[in-house]
């Protein structure tokens, strides 16, 4: 088997979004039904704005599929931009005569300006579109294959909002009801904390502005021992957090207990080991989670808890005082129809690239050309770990 990888290539309001997912083993059961429901939650949640009124995104599976099962040649994927009829003259492939209106106003916290010189580029228009966030609707797409992947292993991945603005939510313990989460608004587990955090959303709306937050993605199931101590890009640690750091938005990304236990002395810090006959279906057990999951970047059993700060979008309703990118005058910035909250949507496009890093880390330790095979690998290592003499 070879390196797990995706592509995605497409424009905001270009004709569609295509996602290309290569390495994935043969029969893995797979449908586009499958793939709809990430994709109708990333539309949810409060604060998203007009677009996904708009479209109804839907992945089909063009290639790399046949009656349900992956065929083990590479996945192609397409999801279709229904905005494409308003759009078709702006963002027509094909040389046009007439002059198109540029956009030359710059946004602050955008990649406005540094993708316009970077490419030397004289219309904002050419960088904003790749630069856009609807590229995440193909990263959904993309997690969708992934889960299917992680499913037969018993690996389920799952996130929650921690905060919107300054609004935070309680711990979430142990026993999470997703159901409820993803029913919630804002994907929040307490519903008085949501109902505030709507409040906060509505505050922002009406103020012209834009608001961030905090969300938390789990994943249940991931065995001792994915990734590696041995190389700096062999490190689990390292590859969930530059796969989430990479998410439009992202200015922070933690692993468990994160910043905060920098405070801490690690006596309170490092999570006990506990004796065999604490053992509960598991080799291996902690009395806590303070390092979410991973260890000198392998995972260790427990849960892996990555947790990402989402900046609130750069598009403001009531626009930041800017340049224009032609004449160097002050303007105010440019504004396209836009979101005020994204702080829900993102926690599904995390689960996405953390599902993503953990199928390709299973392919990589496991992997066969077939599921079946992988299975065998991944039952076979099972009955290794665990203390070394004590007779399995």
């Amino acid at each position: 088997m070879g390196e797990l990888r995706f592509l995605t290539a497409g424009e905001s309001h270009g004709k569609g979004l295509t996602i290309i997912v290569e390495g994935m083993p043969a029969g893995v059961p797979l449908t586009e039904e499958y793939l709809e429901v990430d994709m109708r939650r990333r539309q949810g949640g409060y604060g998203r704005g007009g677009r996904q009124q708009i479209e109804r995104d839907r992945a089909e599976v063009m290639s790399g599929v046949r009656r349900g099962l992956t065929l083990g040649s590479p996945i192609a994927l397409w999801v279709q931009n229904r905005d494409w009829e308003n759009w078709h003259e702006v963002m027509a492939v094909e040389p046009r005569d007439e002059p198109v209106k540029r956009v030359t106003r710059l946004r602050p916290g955008h990649a406005d300006l540094a993708g316009t010189q970077k490419y030397l580029q004289d219309d904002v228009r050419q960088i904003l579109e790749r630069a856009s966030a609807r590229e995440t609707a193909a990263r959904v797409a993309m997690g969708g294959v992934a889960r299917a992947l992680l499913d037969p292993f018993g690996i389920a991945v799952h996130s929650h909002t921690v905060t919107i603005g300054a609004v935070e939510a309680p711990p979430l313990g142990e026993r999470a009801d997703w159901a409820a989460i993803d029913a919630s608004p804002v994907r929040c587990h307490d519903a008085a904390t949501a109902e505030r955090m709507v409040a906060a959303i509505d505050a922002s709306r009406e103020a012209g502005d834009t608001i961030g937050g905090i969300f938390e993605v789990i994943a249940t199931g991931a065995p001792i021992g994915l990734g590696s101590h041995v190389q700096w890009d062999r490190r689990l640690s390292g590859q969930l957090c530059q796969a989430v750091g990479s998410i439009h938005a992202i200015k922070g990304v933690e692993i468990g207990g994160g910043f905060a236990l920098a405070g801490m002395p690690g006596s309170m810090v490092h999570d006990v080991i506990l004796p065999p006959d604490r053992w509960d279906g598991r080799p291996w057990r902690r009395a806590s989670n303070n390092a979410g999951g991973i260890e000198g970047g392998m995972t260790n059993g427990e849960a892996v808890v990555v947790r990402a700060a989402i900046k609130p979008i750069a598009t403001l309703p009531k626009p930041l005082p800017s340049v224009d990118l032609a004449t160097g005058e002050p303007v105010q910035a440019h504004y396209e129809r836009s979101d005020i909250c994204v702080v829900p949507a993102a926690g599904v496009i995390g689960e996405s690239m953390v599902a993503m890093v953990l199928a390709a880390a299973m392919l990589e330790k496991f992997g066969g050309d077939h599921l079946d095979e992988t299975m065998r690998n991944y039952r076979a290592y099972l009955e290794t770990i665990g203390p070394r003499d004590v007779e399995r």
